[in-house]
């Protein structure tokens, strides 16, 4: 059988099967290597995810505190980062910690500029409202990064949060924190006006800033009072971070010279300075610097209504009374961060 099969099959005169043409086959075979190596490496990072199965040589995961969220994942490596063709997901690497209307929405604007800095746009309030959700969650809000960029968000309540500090030292100690500051009776006298622009009906800045206008009695507990005492905030913060982990960004120094507070920024970051001079322009409407170009669009861009609003006249009596009061808390915030801020 076998051998009639043969002679059948053995044709006088049968012609080979022609063979592909050359470029053909070298496409084929780029499509199959390339389909080898992404099956390869996802598999590699599905294995590498799975419980148990840590590569040779790392410590176990630990487990997480009472209270505490359970760490998040590790972050794509570079190959599945570029197979995703966006990047990964990472918790930040620098943190806007404070403070409120100091100046920390336009430090942030600015900052996006960079082609290193990627930031998320909503505050997340993670460690102050949030924190029971996880790192999982937390990471989750955060942009996609390339290898090589920093990952940042901002919240300003965070300073003046009195677990925050231990918080984020839980997540990584060594995240940089930056903390934009203003004069803090001005930075008083904003605040209200922000409320006032909600609640038209709420008492006024005077009657508020005291707790007995007779004796002069100063009201620590109103929020607007008690967020400006930084020096006291500064000590909880003190307590998980070095004082060289923080950086402190003069309000009036960000709106007289931002490129100035930038490059400041920039360094700190361990960023190319890249933002300067000519990425701003001062608008004369606002008081205040606006963006030549705002990322992703190549039109200028000011902040918005909602910034560089009109402050109610303040009795004078009380202004002095407040810088009187916010003297000596200022002269101990000096000489904490080494800076003179120049508020009195």
């Amino acid at each position: 059988m076998g051998q009639r099969l043969n002679r059948c099959l053995d044709v006088p005169g049968a012609l080979p099967p022609p063979l592909l043409p050359l470029k053909r086959r070298l496409l084929l075979l780029s499509i199959m290597l390339f389909l080898w190596l992404y099956m390869f490496y996802s598999c590699a990072g599905s294995c590498a995810a799975l419980p148990g199965l840590a590569p040779r040589g790392s410590a176990p995961p630990e487990d997480s505190g009472p209270g505490e969220p359970r760490a998040a994942p590790a972050a794509l490596s570079p190959i599945s980062a570029f197979l995703n063709g966006s990047g990964s997901k990472r918790l930040p690497q620098a943190i806007i910690i404070g403070v409120k209307k100091g100046g920390t929405r336009a430090l942030l604007e600015f900052l996006r500029v960079h082609p290193d800095v990627r930031a998320v746009g909503a505050e997340p309030h993670f460690f102050d409202r949030n924190y029971e959700r996880g790192l999982a969650w937390y990471r989750d809000l955060m942009p996609r990064t390339l290898e090589g960029q920093i990952t940042m968000e901002k919240t300003p309540s965070y300073f003046v949060t009195k677990e925050a500090p231990a918080r984020i030292s839980s997540m990584a100690k060594g995240t940089k924190l930056i903390v934009v500051v203003r004069d803090p009776v001005t930075r008083a006298i904003s605040d209200y006006t922000q409320t006032l622009s909600k609640k038209p009906d709420i008492p006024t800045f005077e009657s508020l800033t005291f707790k007995n206008r007779t004796t002069g009695l100063i009201d620590t507990s109103w929020s607007a009072i008690q967020i400006g005492i930084y020096a006291k905030h500064l000590e909880n913060w003190l307590l998980y971070f070095p004082i060289g982990q923080i950086l402190f960004v003069s309000g009036e120094r960000l709106i007289s010279d931002p490129a100035g507070e930038l490059g400041r920024v920039q360094d700190f970051l361990g960023l190319k300075r890249i933002i300067t001079d000519k990425h701003f322009y001062f608008n004369k409407t606002k008081g205040f610097p606006c963006l030549k170009k705002a990322e992703g669009s190549s039109k200028p861009h000011c902040l918005g209504k909602t910034k560089g609003r009109t402050h109610p006249d303040i009795d004078q009596e009380v202004v002095q009374r407040l810088r009187d009061f916010y003297r000596p808390f200022n002269m101990k915030f000096y000489q904490m961060t080494g800076q003179d801020f120049g508020w009195d």
